[in-house]
């Protein structure tokens, strides 16, 4: 009787699972390559939606069509110098913070006595948001602010009214705070309690302060803590101390203060 010879050997096998796994590897690249350009779309639609939101523009029931639209209308991206105050002129659109933040000719690190909101490097420029009224007036200011909490790192639009002092909303977006604790920084009943609140004072220093427990009635500056969240509160507090001060938005918020730059 002949021998049947099997074709079964272990360099066969290790050849089909090289073959299979290239193939998986090829489908993966592929699908990683093709939704790409789709999840860009998506995180720029995700950050209209945020700054239309702390800007009082955002509705429930708006579709990613007019979401976009209204974006297009009422708000003008624009880069700041966080040195000068002043306007870059510069797309919007070319600036990618996360890469000026590796490249020390585009940043500065911050020594840990002027960095309390514990972020390390400050980019030279930041993107800000000019919001229009229906007459294209500018009605209010949305600064991005971030530093660290408990946990994470949280981000944060802060719309102030064209006082460059009043806040007129607020919306933590992204941050990994414990849920129930520090994670109430996306309660919009705290967040309401910050609507007309001074960020800073006469003179133009920072001067909110998140109060331990309830602020007093009538204190323009003070803001009720989180409730068994001391580390996200005070995290909160060195991020405003951070970027309301002179290596933050405070140049620019002083020219805007003096009225150079109300009209965007």
């Amino acid at each position: 009787m002949a021998e049947v010879k099997s074709f079964d050997t272990p360099g066969r096998t290790l050849l089909a699972v090289l073959v299979l796994c290239l193939v998986c590897s090829v489908i993966v690249a592929g699908s990683a390559v093709g939704l790409k350009s789709r999840q860009q779309e998506q995180k720029l639609l995700d950050k209209q939606r945020n700054i239309l939101q702390v800007a009082g523009l955002m509705a429930p029931e708006m579709t990613s069509e007019e979401v976009k639209s209204i974006y297009d209308t009422r708000i003008s991206a624009r880069l700041v110098d966080l040195k000068t105050g002043e306007f870059v002129n510069k797309d919007p659109a070319q600036f990618d913070q996360s890469l000026a933040l590796k490249d020390p000719e585009l940043s500065i690190a911050l020594p840990a006595e002027q960095d309390p909101a514990g972020i390390k490097r400050r980019s030279n420029i930041a993107e800000i948001y000019l919001v229009r009224d229906e007459q294209q007036q500018v009605q209010e200011i949305v600064l991005p602010v971030y530093g660290n909490g408990l946990w994470s790192v949280m981000y944060a639009f802060v719309a102030l009214d064209t006082d460059g002092r009043t806040v007129k909303g607020i919306t933590y977006y992204d941050h990994g705070e414990t849920p129930g604790l520090g994670g109430e920084i996306e309660n919009p009943n705290w967040q309401q309690r910050w609507i007309g609140k001074k960020l800073l004072d006469e003179s133009g220093k920072p001067a909110l302060k998140i109060v331990k427990g309830s602020a007093r009635s009538g204190d323009e500056f003070g803001v009720d803590g989180l409730s068994g969240a001391t580390l996200t509160s005070n995290g909160v507090q060195h991020s405003f101390d951070f970027w309301m001060g002179e290596l933050g938005f405070g140049p620019f918020l002083k020219r805007l203060r003096e009225g150079a730059i109300n009209n965007g």
